[in-house]
């Protein structure tokens, strides 16, 4: 039986900036670049990425919150640092 099939199951995703748990259209999906070399952290607001996807409030604060605590590499289960720069000029952008 899917979770579509369950009558009353509500979808959920938890932010990796403030922890708090929301419906998947109210959070960003991101996922990391499939590209060699340094790996970044690319939005994905069809929800149709391949791979390990994350997700995020789609506003700077939350996104601050999950750098400060180092969520990103954790969230993807990469060893080391992530660009999220393209990620914060997305934020910034759709905040205009």
């Amino acid at each position: 039986m899917s979770a579509d099939a369950r009558p009353g199951k509500v979808r959920e995703r938890t932010c990796i900036g403030c922890r708090k748990r929301s419906s998947p259209a109210d959070l960003l999906r991101m996922t990391v670049s499939g590209e060699p070399g340094p790996q970044a952290v690319v939005p994905d607001p069809d929800r149709r990425a391949p791979g390990r996807g994350a997700h995020l409030h789609p506003t700077l604060e939350c996104f601050d919150l999950a750098v400060r605590r180092k969520a990103f590499p954790r969230a993807f289960r990469v060893p080391g640092p992530l660009d999220v720069t393209g990620l914060r000029d997305y934020l910034a952008q759709r905040d205009k």
